[in-house]
């Protein structure tokens, strides 16, 4: 199948949007009111602002006070608002789970399983490809908190990671595909590692929000930074942290609470609007990323497309197992002949690519990687520069054409000087 000048296998089309498009229904019928009687409700669920929350009764109050487990009461608004427990139930359906925490952001959703499920004497196995940030805390945080931390390859086999497991190993952190390099992990490897010591696995499942049920592989805890697809526009900041058991809801319930981790209301609203259209948008989105992505993968400029729908990717064959889809977002490293110049001088002349940190929006975004990435380990994009693509709304001959003018222009740049 020809999609934007690229000539896509029509099996990998299907592989690559299947799960948005299954996805699309579901998300536009969760979480809104349905008419009743004579009564008619709006299409979306309004804001609701509060701080102080009435009762009629200290008796009232008191039992509302020992039902804080209940995704829907309401004590005061900083256990939460009414927009926010919809948001929580939708995003805990799509995730697979039971339950659902909103917070502030996607770097409080990957703090908080870790505050709720460590303690000072444990240790945290740590996949060597988390989110930069989520690296950070752990080294400035629970470091100082008397937690250990052991990175581990994102790809161990189990007998490697069994090796540095710890009597004291509590938790076991992945993020699927790996930040930056995409290397997609054996989810259901480390679940079952995860039992052998009796430890939580927590996901970062922010790429895979809706292709891929983490608890059906064996996570306790899924992670999503809902900036990035969900809301989907750029303009809201917000995370979650999903749950399947009743045990680990009231720790991580508990420790939201303890530690004031909840969202504001408006952020709350304009995420679950958001959420009505993300599988029609990363559908057109995953569709023109796999054609940008085969594209890039036969330009001589290019070593290593890093996009987890195709076989250069490392851990493919786990999202072919896993995954009913593909995001937007993906990594390409270039040959070792060019340098770190030659890519910020490509990414310069780029006129549709916004340059940026984030991702998800309808936007298309570059970020150049080299150097930029910690790792313990072996990274996959240590051998060439590299750098990371978010596909958006834009037409894709359109972006193609951009990279193509910028990839030209890089290569006759390097001609030039090696003829100099």
């Amino acid at each position: 199948m020809t999609n934007h000048g690229v000539t896509v296998p029509a099996d990998l089309l299907e592989s690559v949007v299947r799960g948005w498009r299954d996805l699309s229904t579901r998300l536009v019928q969760l979480g809104r009111d349905r008419p009743e009687g004579d009564g008619g409700v709006f299409v979306n669920p309004p804001i609701t602002r509060g701080s102080t929350v009435l009762f009629a009764s200290l008796e009232a109050m008191d039992a509302a006070g020992h039902r804080r487990y209940d995704d829907e009461q309401l004590i005061y608004g900083a256990m939460g608002t009414p927009v926010q427990h919809r948001l929580e139930q939708v995003i805990a359906a799509i995730e697979g789970g039971t339950h659902a925490q909103i917070v502030p952001s996607g770097l409080a959703a990957c703090a908080l399983p870790l505050l709720a499920c460590l303690a000072a004497g444990d240790h945290c196995l740590l996949s060597d490809t988390v989110y930069g940030p989520t690296r950070r805390f752990a080294e400035k945080v629970l470091r100082r908190f008397g937690v250990e931390i052991t990175y581990f390859p994102p790809l161990a086999s189990e007998s490697e990671l069994l090796a540095l497991a710890r009597p004291t190993t509590r938790v076991i952190y992945a993020e699927s595909p790996g930040s930056h390099s995409f290397e997609v992990q054996d989810l259901r490897m480390l679940g079952r590692v995860a039992s052998q010591l009796d430890a939580r696995l927590i996901v970062d499942n922010t790429w895979g929000i809706g292709l891929i049920d983490p608890f059906a592989l064996g996570a306790h805890i899924s992670v999503q930074a809902l900036t990035k697809y969900p809301a989907g526009h750029s303009d809201t900041i917000i995370g979650a942290v999903t749950v399947a058991s009743d045990a680990d809801w009231r720790l991580l319930r508990d420790t939201a609470i303890q530690s004031g981790q909840t969202a504001g209301p408006d952020d709350c609203w304009l995420t679950l609007r958001g959420l009505r259209t993300m599988g029609v948008r990363q559908e057109r989105q995953a569709a023109t990323a796999i054609a940008v992505a085969l594209w890039l993968q036969s330009r001589p400029e290019v070593a290593r497309v890093l996009h987890p729908a195709l076989p250069s990717c490392p851990g493919h064959e786990n999202w072919k197992r896993d995954f009913t889809g593909a995001s937007s977002l993906f990594g390409v490293v270039f040959d070792p002949a060019f340098t770190g110049a030659d890519l910020m001088a490509m990414i310069d002349s780029l006129t549709l690519f916004g340059i940026g940190a984030s991702w998800g929006g309808y936007e298309s975004l570059v970020l150049p990687t080299t150097g930029g990435i910690s790792r313990t380990c072996q990274s996959v994009t240590q051998d060439g520069p590299a750098c990371r693509f978010h596909i958006g709304l834009e037409a894709g001959e359109l972006l193609i054409a951009d990279l193509a003018r910028g990839l030209d222009g890089m290569s006759a740049t390097r001609r030039a000087g090696a003829g100099a």
